[in-house]
């Protein structure tokens, strides 16, 4: 691999001795690594059933490394069911550090393609709000899909320019996270193609857009709470220096400890005049120091004024006289009325329907005019004709006990592939088991979607 002259010339400045183990470690093979969805099943379960030879990441609880040669868990079924997610094991960082309680409100400012969003929503676990966004229309489709696929009802998606929106959201989150666009340095061994982007725009190209994003991010913090800053580059000029940037521009924010863990460097400080900003709270992850690729990361909370920050916003933003359908209360009424507030009553107050979708939105979902929405809330599916059509997204949200008419296969079952690949299947020994129409089809308990059945396929 051969890397750029100035960024080796920088590294040997950031590293010193440090400095032929980093060139060393960069010509052996990368790690891969896959994420728990604690949200649908403990590690502990996950470990009984998995198909492959997983070691724990020492940093991240619901995190393991896998043999990227001999194993292809993006192929197997339980993927599909969002029982994990295949992330680089350094960037489980930054969302494994932001300390989520149930019931937070939280944006995930830069949030393609969904990493940290999926673990975010799994602390959440179904409660408060998820708002995720990324400015590219492309990659903000690819982030939808993903956090559906790992069943997130409490959600919003947006595709936006963080910026821009800041006023619209000004001391509204509990939390937020930024993993800044960056010169992606810490993974040119995952990906050589960045070593050719990195020359044509690097480190003084992206500083620029981090300062802003990160100062936007912090406008959006409700006193006390907390923002998380990471990247996946090791330039100072990236790191450390946008670091002092928000800290000289938001005295109101300081930097807290993150937990250090065996082969974490703490951040770097050049100029004596600087340590009261305590940038040796920042972590670093080097490739020569731990079994992942690189990343930075620091944690910051916004100085309160006193009181303990309350949970969501006290507005309830209730749907006007929505009229359900008959066919669509039907089916919901089959469903576990403990799932994401299905209750019939209750629900009509959070259903929206536009162009026949039906969705369930959040009722800490500000006003929405002017912004551009992916998704609000969980699409529970389409009017369609006198009929109602679940929607994929509404079986992830799901588990199989909460809907009556299930058809659950083993993964070793070849019919779990063929129903992935949208063929029809034989299923004659649930003939007279489970209803005819609308099945939940699971793979070993977990759902995939749905199905019509009927005459035994």
């Amino acid at each position: 691999m051969e890397l750029p002259v100035a960024f080796c010339d920088e590294m040997k400045r950031i590293l010193g001795d440090e400095y032929e183990d980093y060139l060393k470690s960069m010509e052996g093979t990368r790690k891969f690594g896959l994420r728990v969805n604690t949200a649908k099943i403990s590690v502990e379960d996950f470990l009984k059933i998995s198909p492959f030879e997983l070691t724990p990441i020492p940093y991240v609880k619901n995190g393991f490394y896998y043999d990227g040669e001999k194993e292809q868990p993006a192929k197997h079924p339980y993927y599909f069911a969002g029982l994990y997610y295949i992330q680089e094991p350094s960037a489980m960082t930054p969302a494994n550090v932001l300390p989520i309680e149930e019931g937070d409100v939280v944006f995930d400012m830069c949030a393609a393609p969904g990493g940290k969003s999926t673990e975010l929503a799994a602390k959440l676990n179904k409660t408060g709000l998820l708002i995720t966004n990324d400015i590219s229309n492309s990659r903000a489709k690819a982030l939808l899909k993903n956090v559906e696929v790992f069943g997130v009802p409490n959600l919003c998606v947006l595709n936006e320019d963080p910026v821009g929106i800041a006023s619209r959201f000004s001391g509204f989150f509990d939390k937020v996270l930024i993993d800044a666009p960056c010169s992606g340095e810490g993974m040119f061994r995952k990906d050589n193609k960045l070593i050719k982007a990195w020359e044509k725009n690097g480190p003084e190209f992206y500083s620029q857009i981090q300062r802003n994003i990160i100062l936007a991010g912090a406008d959006m913090l409700k006193p006390g709470g907390k923002l998380l800053y990471s990247t996946c580059t090791f330039s100072k000029l990236e790191d450390e220096d946008s670091v002092i940037h928000l800290l000289t521009n938001r005295p109101d924010m300081h930097l807290i400890d993150i937990k250090h863990y065996d082969g974490f460097s703490s951040g770097f400080t050049y100029d004596d005049e600087l340590k009261n900003m305590h940038l040796e709270k920042t972590v670093r992850i080097f490739p020569h120091k731990m079994e992942g690729e690189g990343h930075f990361v620091a944690l910051f909370e916004k100085k309160s004024d006193g009181e303990t920050p309350f949970k969501g916003h006290g507005i309830i933003h209730k749907q006007k006289n929505t009229k359900l359908a008959t066919e669509l209360e039907d089916f919901l009424g089959k469903l576990n009325k403990d799932t994401v507030n299905f209750d019939i009553e209750n629900a009509k107050d959070n259903i929206m329907i536009k162009d026949n979708y039906v969705y369930l939105c959040s009722p800490y979902m500000p006003g929405q005019k002017g912004l551009r929405i992916m998704r609000t809330g969980l699409l529970l599916g389409e009017l369609k004709k006198n009929r109602f059509e679940p929607s994929q997204a509404l079986a992830m949200v799901l588990k199989m006990s909460d809907y009556p008419d299930v058809i659950n296969l083993p993964a070793s079952d070849e019919r779990v592939i063929k129903y992935l690949k949208g063929e029809t299947l034989d299923l004659p020994e649930f003939d007279g088991k489970t209803g005819d129409g609308w099945n939940l089809f699971c793979v070993d308990g977990y759902p995939l979607g749905w199905g019509k059945f009927k005459n035994g396929s």
